[in-house]
């Protein structure tokens, strides 16, 4: 085990797959659905209790993110995650007999954390599996070990505390490429999940296995003449900035017809209030029970002259080596504050802005570039059709993430036909769909590359149908 203690953190990855199979065998052997849904509240109940903590732990080890938006992300992943009750069954039945379609385990589920993600990843993907009966072996992202393995125990400890076994969720004290590979080809492990970049994904594939993986995104929105414009240019600060827009679903960048751009810049210039401090604060009071810090709600968003624009991109963008190569993030300024970004820029600011933003040419590296950052590239379209266009070249066919702001059902429509993307929403941030500020279950995963979408327990299972022949259990 390791020096810390940590349940189900082993100093070798070999040690973890052992203890995950025995825990999983004994889970399916001993336990049942009620009993998992037991474990999978007190799973949930110690998340929040230790929402403080694990929200600190993944901003101070990671460097990325805002901490008080990290309380509301998480706060409403460890409610929200789909559990047991949300498994579908189908029946069947008729004079030929009964059938009943179900889901069934894997087994042993291998998974990979990202950085941007670390203890929350753990928590939610930890409920889903085991709502469907899997026990998981996590390889932790390096930047990260000590979010991980606390989690890891914490998870643990709930299950136990409920009366389920040790060791449902495991990961190895050393989380490397070579712990990786072990996992990647373990006989025992069946279904590979992962959520990162283009490398991740095609690295997953290439064992051969079945995988789910969550990959990369560039989500644009769309601004028509007809949208609200102050509404439109509130909610697009908060969500391109939500977490300093480490999330892949997050906007990256905007597209606004020609007759209501000039509106829309000055409407992104005036003075806003930061929701999203208001409703850290309220769960820091309400959830956590701490006595929240009082501050200024009010903000101002940056914007930048082209010689800011041009100093930034060099800063934060890293150019590509060969012609057809594409440009990337500078990984030192991913998922920092807006301020810190400025500052190292040589850029004056005043108090704590969320984000900067500027006019930007369609072919602009950060119109492009998945940069994951409180950056903010805004393109004049010259009308709706040719907004479209830009869109839907700049999401790059990653099927992720878009969003319209719009009064026009017809135009919500046709965009959305367009972009094809797995999550679209109108007139509201694309994290309205989970939850916050729309209807929707919360996902540890969103599986764009292999076409599951937003998972849930069912995603990481197996279906099964079994089937009563010949009239048996027909009952009518």
């Amino acid at each position: 085990m390791s020096e810390k203690k940590y349940i189900g953190v082993f100093d070798t990855v070999e040690e973890a797959i052992d203890a995950a199979l025995i825990a999983q065998k004994s889970l399916m052997a001993s336990y049942t659905i009620d009993q998992r849904q037991t474990m999978i509240e007190n799973i949930k109940k110690y998340a929040l209790d230790n929402l403080d903590t694990i929200c600190h732990k993944e901003v101070d080890e990671s460097g990325y993110g805002r901490y008080e938006d990290k309380l509301e992300k998480n706060w409403g992943s460890f409610l929200w995650t789909p559990d047991t009750k949300d498994v579908p069954e189908t029946t069947y039945f008729g004079s030929k007999g009964l059938t009943v379609e179900y889901y069934a385990p894997f087994g042993l589920i291998g998974a990979v954390t990202p950085v941007t993600n670390p203890a929350s990843t753990i928590v939610a993907n930890s409920i889903c599996n085991l709502a469907v009966g899997n026990a998981i072996i996590f390889n932790p992202h390096p930047a990260a070990p000590d979010a991980a393995a606390f989690t890891t125990d914490l998870v643990n400890r709930a299950i136990i505390e409920a009366g389920g076994p040790a060791n449902l969720v495991v990961i190895p004290s050393t989380p490397t490429m070579a712990t990786l590979d072990t996992i990647m080809h373990h006989p025992a492990i069946r279904l590979l999940l992962g959520t990162g970049g283009p490398a991740m994904v095609k690295g997953l594939m290439a064992s051969g296995k079945k995988v789910i993986a969550a990959g990369p995104g560039n989500p644009p929105s769309l601004v028509d003449a007809s949208a609200d414009i102050p509404f439109a240019a509130l909610n697009l600060t908060m969500s391109s900035t939500f977490d300093n827009n480490i999330l892949c679903v997050g906007e990256k960048e905007a597209f606004v017809v020609d007759e209501v751009f000039d509106e829309f810049m000055v409407e992104m210039g005036k003075e806003m209030v930061d929701e999203h401090k208001q409703e850290a604060e309220r769960i820091l009071r309400d959830v956590v029970g701490k006595n929240p810090p009082t501050g200024d709600y009010k903000f101002k968003n940056v914007l930048l002259t082209p010689e800011q624009v041009e100093t930034i991109t060099e800063l934060c963008l890293i150019p590509p080596t060969e012609p057809e190569g594409e440009w990337t993030a500078n990984k030192k300024f991913v998922g920092k504050d807006c301020r810190v970004i400025l500052e190292a820029a040589g850029i004056k600011v005043e108090g704590d802005p969320r984000l900067a933003y500027f006019e930007a040419p369609n072919d602009h590296p950060f119109v492009q570039t998945e940069q994951m950052m409180p950056i903010f590239p805004i393109v004049r379209v010259k009308d709706f059709q040719d907004g479209i266009e830009k869109a839907v070249f700049a999401e790059h066919g990653n099927v992720h993430s878009a969003s319209i702001w719009t009064k026009d059902l017809f135009h919500a429509t046709e965009f959305g036909k367009r972009i094809n993307t797995t999550v679209y929403v109108m007139n509201g941030r694309t994290f309205a769909a989970f939850g916050l500020g729309g209807q929707g279950s919360n996902s540890p995963t969103i599986a764009t590359p292999t076409g599951e979408g937003v998972t849930g327990p069912q995603s990481f299972a197996r279906k099964r149908r079994f089937v009563m022949a010949n009239g048996q259990g027909y009952t009518i």
